[in-house]
């Protein structure tokens, strides 16, 4: 098998690298990715060079189609017989087009079916609906995703949808447990988009008042806002603008007592997956995939998408937070997702060294 994701920041790298590892499988990544810089870069196969701006994008959309003898190749000289997209990323369709041409089928980690609010142009410069059609398998994380496929029509004329889970990252271990406070600290993570919800949270304060028993930081890399500029404003409240790598997480979750994930709408979250694998409590709303991710989860909490509900919930977190810390909460893997995804794209394939569930 053949593992590829050509972005090169955020959690494709990442899936792209663990599945690669748990299936045994060739890696392909973009040459730029932020993960091979790392002191735990991940052994790759076939680095992709990219892009790094809109020009660069728009000269390598240009020359994909004189660059196909070389993608071929390095298709030719790693010989999958499948191979499996982590994440869909903008330059993936000189990939699909090689795969087509030597007769390879491909499959897709679907993260979302449907572009979020702030994310359609890059939804359609991504062509992600053509992508998924040619695709002999699509693997949903979670059983919104799925459902949302199936009403498109996807899963027919001989196409499967699988439906898996959003594993932690395995940095979860490395996090000292949290312990009870009276004055608790939370933690916003992840990118700072309309969908996630920031005005709900800002309005969620004011309903508190000036002087809430808790800090907040909210870190993300995203434009400026209004919502972001009220929050910034506000009594200890924080405000982290910018890029986090990977290893910057742990020392995020340690100084964390629980996660606050106000969102809109949601396909399913790999911050909680962390934070409840860390032993975090989390709040969140429930919508999208996150009902199915987090209902009956021992330090889960779930409210209404709005700021009444939200503001509720993080008194009742609070409250949590002065009890006892929870446990981690054991989670399946990156191993696990691995046999899941070799037992349906490869049946009997001695090859990947994977049981079949």
């Amino acid at each position: 098998m053949l593992v590829w994701h050509w972005g090169r920041r955020g959690a494709g790298p990442i899936f792209a690298a663990r599945l690669a590892h748990g299936l045994h499988a060739s890696l392909s990544l973009a040459d730029g990715a932020e993960l091979l810089a790392t002191p735990h870069a991940p052994a790759c196969d076939w680095r992709e060079p990219t892009y790094e701006t809109s020009l660069g994008y728009l000269v390598q959309r240009l020359a994909s189609p004189f660059l196909r003898a070389r993608t071929k190749e390095h298709l030719r000289r790693l010989a999958p017989d499948f191979a499996l997209c982590a994440m869909p990323a903008l330059l993936d369709s000189r990939m699909v087009r090689a795969l087509n041409g030597l007769g390879i089928g491909y499959g897709v980690i679907v993260h979302d079916a449907l572009a979020h609010p702030g994310e359609s142009l890059s939804f359609r410069v991504l062509d992600q609906a053509r992508m998924l059609r040619g695709a002999k398998h699509l693997f949903c994380l979670s059983a919104h995703v799925e459902e949302t496929l199936r009403a498109q029509g996807f899963g027919a004329k001989g196409q499967t949808l699988t439906r898996l889970w959003h594993p932690p990252l395995e940095l979860a271990a490395a996090i000292p447990a949290a312990q009870p406070t009276n004055r608790p600290k939370l933690l916003y993570f992840g990118r700072l988009l309309p969908y996630k919800g920031l005005d709900l949270l800002a309005n969620a304060l004011d309903f508190l008042g000036k002087s809430h028993p808790f800090e907040l930081r909210v870190c993300g890399d995203g434009p400026d806002t209004p919502a972001l500029e009220r929050l910034v404003a506000m009594q200890n409240v924080s405000v982290e603008r910018r890029w986090f790598a990977e290893d910057e997480l742990p020392g995020l979750l340690a100084w964390a007592d629980a996660l606050v994930l106000p969102y809109r709408e949601a396909s399913q979250s790999g911050v909680a997956a962390l934070a409840l694998a860390a032993g975090r409590r989390v709040l969140a709303t429930n919508v999208g995939g996150l009902p199915e991710q987090l209902a009956g989860q021992p330090g889960a909490i779930l409210c209404a998408p709005n700021a009444p509900a939200i503001a509720q919930g993080l008194l009742e977190l609070t409250r949590q937070l002065a009890q006892p810390a929870i446990p981690a909460a054991p989670m399946p893997g990156w191993d696990e997702m691995a046999a899941a995804i070799a037992h349906v794209a490869t049946p009997g394939c001695e090859g990947a060294g994977l049981p079949a569930k």
